[in-house]
């Protein structure tokens, strides 16, 4: 009698183990996919699949992440099927991209995109004015060009903190300065568009989003006229370099002094060394350059909306924010007084919630077009 009561506690005890597996298994077998899709440089594939998915991940151990590249497919293929899926009512097998809605019109019109609210991502009333540019998605990084000098070589008393002012240290410092081709290069075309906004009243709200011939007629000649006065002091007797990089790397090897600069190639040349230690970072104190916002866009047919909200709300907490600015340099959409004031002080010089944004579209071929015409006349712009 007693052997069977003592089996029969063993198999109770093991019915009771069983259950716990058995819910534990039920358990991992119910945590949520997350299908999250990025197209951009690999600085940003390699961030956001090493370093944002294990920090979400180890907050929401609910959610699993699946990372896809598209930057070789293109993200057409995934709106494609998405938009297909919302006919359909099939699940779309994307919740997140990264990317900005409105460059995909059919998308647009179809009402696909998902409309962020801050009762279903509280963290959307940190956002900054300037990065909310859009209903259809969640800014969640930015970029603007800066001035990198060398502070080893440029006296502080001499930096520049206007644009009027640099033009003048360029003319003073024959050489020493140099900006990438427009066509080229953002840095390079958001300084000619920072010459632009110059001359039209420092006002990025005249350049609205449709087309306006008539500012272009007033105003880019006389902002290659502002350009033309630099040219004979621009590095190498107005030599252009063909990107981004390679004003970063005439900076490196000491050729150049000052250069403009991305944000972020620029603080993650520094954090690795590539750029001198004496390198800092200054925006303008008028009107900073030109630059833009990153974004996470939400199908609104995806399968797991919820999973999509809180992924994009936890990019907007502070803790998130902070591995913007120190892991790929980028700026945050949330306001600098939220971060560290570690973090604060070290960015102290480059820190503004000012971020213009150039309308682009057609107002892009007749300006290069017109600085390879009377600015850079030297150089072949096929070459």
């Amino acid at each position: 009698m007693r052997s069977s009561k003592f089996v029969l506690r063993l198999a109770l005890l093991g019915v009771v183990v069983m259950l716990a597996l058995g819910i534990s298994v039920v358990s991992a077998q119910e945590t949520s996919i997350i299908n999250l899709y990025s197209s951009g440089d690999t600085n940003i594939t390699d961030w956001l699949q090493n370093i944002i998915i294990p920090a979400f991940e180890a907050e929401y151990p609910q959610y699993k992440v699946q990372f896809t590249n598209s930057r070789a497919a293109g993200d057409e293929p995934i709106i494609d099927r998405a938009l297909a899926a919302l006919q359909t009512g099939d699940d779309p097998q994307v919740e997140v991209m990264d990317i900005d809605p409105r460059g995909f019109g059919a998308s647009v019109e179809a009402g696909l995109w998902y409309e962020p609210t801050v009762e279903e991502i509280p963290n959307l009333a940190n956002v900054i004015e300037a990065a909310q540019v859009t209903p259809l998605a969640a800014s969640y990084r930015g970029s603007q060009v800066l001035i990198a000098y060398n502070s080893e070589v440029v006296a502080e008393e001499d930096v520049p903190t206007t644009f009027a002012e640099l033009i003048e240290w360029i003319k003073a410092n024959p050489g020493q300065f140099v900006y990438c081709r427009p066509d080229r290069g953002g840095s390079g075309g958001n300084f000619v568009r920072r010459a632009v906004y110059e001359v039209s009243g420092m006002d990025p709200a005249v350049w609205t989003p449709e087309f306006n011939q008539e500012l272009v007629d007033e105003f880019y000649p006389q902002a290659m006229a502002l350009l033309q006065e630099i040219h004979p002091f621009i590095y190498d007797d107005g030599a252009y370099p063909a990107g981004n990089n390679p004003v970063l790397e005439l900076f490196a090897s000491g050729e150049v002094s000052m250069i403009s600069a991305w944000s972020d190639q620029a603080i993650q040349g520094i954090d690795r060394g590539f750029l001198p230690e004496t390198t800092k970072l200054l925006q303008f104190t008028d009107l900073p350059m030109p630059g833009g916002y990153t974004m996470l866009a939400i199908p609104k047919n995806a399968a797991n909306l919820k999973g999509a909200q809180d992924f994009v709300n936890w990019f907007l907490s502070p803790e998130a924010q902070a591995l913007v600015v120190e892991v790929i340099g980028g700026f945050p959409v949330i306001a600098w007084d939220q971060l560290t004031p570690e973090l604060q002080e070290r960015f102290n010089s480059v820190i503004t919630e000012s971020v213009p944004t150039w309308p682009g579209g057609d107002y892009n071929p007749p300006l290069t077009e017109l600085w390879y015409e009377t600015v850079a006349t030297n150089i072949d712009p096929n070459s």
